[in-house]
């Protein structure tokens, strides 16, 4: 039977020795230092010419060698006189000459100083005079060693020690290649995202299903004259699998996928952002059909400015105008298509988002209920739980949590649980990661008065008592007054998953912020900082109510909401100064009628409000059960059933007191 050589052992390998051009610079550094340090084979001491002559006259000399362009003299000693100069050797007597060296001036007549001083010593102790010019090799290769070493340091820093890993500077292949595409590929088959990869993005992924179809089957399409879009352009929030996706549209159509981030485009040296370009999009000509994934695209399509003199980039701008010739100097049916994410679409050129370009927007949100489930079940694959553990439970307790917080909330779990050295992870590991991902860690050690905390446990005994008696406001999961982070306290809601949001819910959503800071009026007799947090939320949603939503009587129904983000470069208000003091007006009256609301609320109910502010003192933390234990069931818990929630206004939200 043949032997199968992929099945023979790994020691009877033929070793195979990559050849790298490193080596020959190494060779001749090695080759460079040796020729420095071996130049004579011996090491001569330094004599002066004085003693020389007295070396001389003594006949110790047996030979001196002059060098006459040099102005240097080599002497060597006679071999039974050596041992009497062996202390300036350091007690060793080298085996080799010369033995001494001397330099003298320019003006030093050598023929007939070296005449006078043998003509004073009999025959048999003149010393042999040897006088020459050196003409040698290495005298000419001095002059050229140190050029030769900037040529050689040039080359190796320009040209990249290795060519695949980009060790020159402007990435792989040195300087010269600076203007070269970076953009990584996976060829087809590389790539092994598919869809069931992808937990959730049930909307994003029937979207994109329609560019997988062209890539699979392009006639299905062209022979009825259908133009496939060339752009796609996902939108969403950081962390909600943008990345991903795209990943997956490439695997699941199994064609190779050029992946480049926005920001490699852009360089400090001219014309290189838009000559990366063209060798990007040459590329994928050359592989299509295939799929160019742009991340965060707004770093080079970012709106170009109207002012080229005062605050514009030319070189993002050619990047940019290179990018959008790019898009629209290919076939349409070349089988190149593009996909880009960002979570600033508000941001990027109208050029950009024209049709024929990214005509299609494909928006990422984040997950819901079942959504959430489902990417926990990806991320909980590699952990060990407990055998009661509820991944429903988890899910409807991470209210606007993307995909990548789902992720950091498993890892942190498991990590909470080998903190305390347990052998599985349990609920209230996952509990205590969501506090500490959202709050923070917990600061037990933090020096608190007991002034300090009874005021504190008011606070949030305030916003639990107004949110649990008001039937529009978030419903809440539990209360601490435990310092987490910047916060002395906290209360913690599980926000309905709304999709409309009424004006009434809204009042009663103000209602619960601004209850903690009625609570320290009624208890303390005045206010303190602690309520800095919520009286900015408080104010920004007065604001909203009155001048973007059209919920003031006085005002109307108007909005100066501004979608574009475009009023942001003005320095005026789209109203008149008339407008802006009603609305100031409104708001004020609006925030007044809410503190007398929740006031009243609480002052009908001081003696349940009291009780839960002495049990939070003793338990330091309390749950929604210790709420309906006091009050009763919730008001309006019939209306509790989660449905479709605002992604925009999904927040675990975290009311607490905070230095000002």
């Amino acid at each position: 039977m043949a032997e199968n050589k992929n099945n023979a052992p790994r020691g009877n390998k033929p070793v195979r020795i990559k050849f790298n051009i490193s080596w020959i610079y190494f060779i001749l550094l090695i080759a460079i230092g040796w020729m420095f340090f071996n130049q004579g084979g011996s090491n001569p001491q330094k004599e002066e010419w004085a003693d020389v002559k007295k070396q001389w006259l003594a006949g110790d000399i047996k030979e001196v060698v002059f060098i006459r362009n040099e102005y240097e003299g080599r002497v060597t000693m006679r071999p039974e006189r050596i041992e009497n100069y062996a202390d300036k050797f350091g007690g060793k007597v080298p085996e080799k000459s010369p033995h001494f060296i001397f330099l003298v001036s320019g003006s030093f007549n050598a023929e007939e100083m070296f005449g006078e001083l043998n003509a004073q010593l009999p025959e048999d102790r003149q010393v042999k005079v040897v006088i020459e010019n050196h003409e040698s090799w290495w005298s000419m290769l001095e002059w050229l060693i140190f050029p030769l070493l900037l040529i050689l340091m040039w080359v190796f820093m320009f040209r990249g020690v290795n060519r695949n890993m980009g060790g020159g500077p402007g990435g792989p292949g040195g300087i010269f290649n600076v203007g070269k595409s970076t953009g990584k590929l996976a060829e087809k088959g590389e790539n092994q995202v598919t869809f069931k990869d992808v937990a959730g993005l049930y909307g994003a992924k029937d979207e994109v299903m329609e560019i997988v179809d062209f890539l699979k089957n392009p006639k299905k399409y062209t022979a009825l004259g259908g133009k496939i879009p060339k752009g796609a352009l996902l939108v969403g929030p950081p962390g909600t699998g943008k990345t991903l996706l795209a990943k997956a549209v490439a695997g699941e159509a199994n064609v190779p996928f050029f992946s480049i981030s926005g920001s490699d485009f852009v360089e400090m040296f001219v014309g290189v952002g838009a000559s990366r370009v063209r060798d990007l999009f040459r590329q994928a000509k050359e592989k299509a059909p295939c799929i160019v994934f742009i991340d965060e695209i707004d770093a080079v399509g970012r709106a170009r400015s109207k002012n080229g003199g005062f605050s514009s980039n030319d070189e993002r701008e050619n990047t940019l105008n290179q990018l959008l010739t790019e898009m629209d100097g290919f076939g349409t049916n070349s089988g190149v298509i593009i996909l880009a994410a960002t979570n600033r679409a508000d941001i990027l050129d109208k050029a950009l988002m024209r049709a024929g370009r990214f005509d299609r927007q494909i928006h990422v949100e984040l997950p819901d209920l079942k959504e959430r489930e489902e990417i926990l079940m990806v991320h909980l694959r590699g952990l060990k739980l407990a055998d009661d553990f509820d991944v429903e439970f988890l899910a409807k307790h991470t209210p606007g949590f993307s995909g990548a917080d789902l992720a950091n909330v498993c890892n942190e779990a498991a990590l909470t649980a080998a903190r305390k050295d347990k052998k599985a992870i349990d609920k209230q590991d996952f509990l205590d990661a969501v506090d500490r991902i959202i709050g923070g860690l917990e600061r037990k050690s933090k020096i608190i008065t007991p002034e300090e905390k009874k005021s504190i446990a008011h606070h949030e005994a305030g916003h639990a008592t107004v949110s649990w008696l008001l039937p529009n406001a978030h419903p809440l999961f539990k209360v601490t007054i435990v310092p987490r982070g910047q916060a002395l306290g906290a209360a913690w809601y599980l926000p309905e998953e709304r999709q409309l949001i009424t004006k009434e819910q809204m009042i009663d959503e103000m209602c619960s912020l601004i209850a903690g800071r009625v609570a320290e009026e009624i208890v303390n007799g005045q206010p303190s900082t602690g309520a800095l947090n919520d009286l900015e939320r408080l104010t920004k949603m007065a604001y909203g109510m009155v001048t973007y939503y059209g919920m003031s009587d006085e005002i109307g129904t108007v909005s100066y909401y501004d979608s574009t983000g475009s009023r942001g470069f003005e320095l005026g208000k789209p109203y008149s100064e008339k407008t802006a003091e009603l609305i100031d007006k409104e708001v004020k009256e609006l925030v007044e009628s809410i503190h007398d609301k929740t006031e009243q609320l609480l002052r009908e109910n001081f003696d349940g409000f009291s009780q839960l502010a002495a049990l939070l003192l003793e338990k330091e933390v309390i749950f929604a059960d210790d709420l309906e234990r006091i009050f009763g069931p919730r008001a309006g818990a019939a209306a509790d059933e989660p449905v479709k929630k605002d992604p925009e206004e999904v927040a675990e939200e975290t009311e607490g007191q905070t230095n000002e």
